[in-house]
């Protein structure tokens, strides 16, 4: 099965890059577009999600032979976007169809880390009516907002689930809609009603009989107001709310064990003549399938919060040579996390980037740096322990 979808991500790209025309089976078109991403790196410590592209916090404490190094092309993402026919009472159609690479390796072998598989990152299709557009499909929920600028952390941003940046993807009903202006600001809103989500608990994640999907839906409001001055700055601000539920009995069991997940975030941006400043904060509870809560999922009726944010500032010259600096942090109430014996606390990230641009390729170097404060539970009482860790990446991206 994941040869025959390995084969199928490789005609996809093929066809993007070489073929002339490309015909579907309705009478929409197609355009395909992505980008190729590759990291060379260096590493003192593991660090989870994983080592290269999707390094989010430190997950080890190594003292001896620390230093290791690889390449990661996992980055690496083709998208095909459809614009779809007009339909009866001037509605339209369209959708998207998303893959990248982080799937896991085909096999485990000698040569696993250079086949790795297609993960399907977006699927929907939209309803589009004027100012109006209804989505039907995987997409990103209102909750995942700013990103940060970077050439090795793209399908995991900066901070992902390690430093106040939150937010996923999930199927679900999706509304847009873009209130008329005639001025330089803009105000619109988006709502959108979810599949529930919950790693711990009774149930299978991917048979739909997990706590997620036991409780109710999630739901979320995001309100977006954008500003463009007169000579070519903008400013975007957002204000998004979260919430759901999770029975942690399971399905078909009692409803009483219930698990209410909440958070609220706020995030801006600001770019003119080629200098960028954005961040966001957020707060929330029992929210680790949005990547909150440093990514730890209660398994009891008990509530985790957290909260976190994020800030990047950076300057692309005229000559195509940019700098980025992000600092990113997230803690945890640590009566919360001992009281679930959780094990991490706080978690601060630090980013400095320097890239050189030409047209659709970009080569950059980037200095990554992580301190985590966990938690262990020995006999005598929780302690408090930190640990360290670095990245130093070389990236290409070639956009097309």
């Amino acid at each position: 099965m994941k040869r025959a979808a390995f084969l199928l991500f490789s005609v996809f790209l093929s066809t993007a890059l070489f073929a002339q025309n490309v015909t579907t089976g309705g009478k929409e078109s197609l355009k395909f577009q992505g980008f190729l991403s590759t990291t060379f790196f260096a590493q003192n410590q593991t660090f989870a999600f994983g080592n290269g592209q999707s390094a989010e916090f430190v997950s080890s404490n190594n003292t001896q032979n620390q230093w290791f190094y690889g390449g990661d092309v996992r980055n690496t993402r083709l998208t095909m976007v459809f614009n779809g026919p007009d339909l009866t009472n001037d509605w339209k159609l369209g959708g998207v169809l998303e893959f990248d690479a982080f799937n896991d390796p085909s096999n485990t072998g000698a040569f696993g880390g250079q086949i790795w598989t297609p993960r399907v990152r977006l699927a929907y299709a939209d309803l589009v009516h004027e100012n109006i557009t209804i989505r039907f499909g995987q997409a990103w929920d209102p909750l995942f907002g700013n990103v940060p600028v970077s050439l090795s952390h793209i399908a995991f941003p900066l901070g992902y689930g390690a430093a106040g940046d939150v937010g996923w993807r999930f199927p679900g009903i999706f509304f847009y809609y873009k209130f008329d202006s005639n001025s330089s600001t803009h105000v619109s809103l988006d709502a959108a009603v979810m599949a529930g989500s919950w790693t711990n608990g009774p149930g299978s994640t991917t048979s739909f009989t997990t706590a997620g999907n036991a409780g109710t839906p999630q739901f979320e409001l995001r309100l977006n107001v954008e500003n463009k001055f007169s000579d070519g700055g903008v400013l975007k601000a957002y204000v998004v709310g979260h919430y759901d539920q999770v029975n942690l009995n399971g399905i078909g069991a009692d409803s009483t064990n219930n698990l209410t997940g909440t958070a609220g975030e706020l995030g801006a941006s600001f770019s003119s003549n080629g200098f960028l400043v954005q961040g966001n904060v957020y707060t929330g509870k029992n929210v680790a399938q949005q990547f909150g809560n440093l990514t730890q999922f209660p398994s009891v009726n008990m509530d985790l919060s957290s909260t976190g944010g994020w800030a990047q500032v950076g300057y692309a010259f005229e000559s195509g040579w940019g700098v980025y600096g992000y600092f990113g942090t997230e803690s945890v109430n640590k009566d919360d996390a001992i009281a679930l014996r959780m094990p991490r606390e706080k978690n601060n990230l630090y980013d400095i980037m320097v890239r050189y641009e030409t047209g659709p390729f970009t080569i950059g170097v980037e200095y990554l740096g992580n301190h985590l404060t966990y938690l262990t539970y020995p006999l005598a009482g929780p302690t408090e322990n930190t640990q360290n860790g670095t990245q130093i990446a070389l990236s290409t991206l070639y956009k097309f």
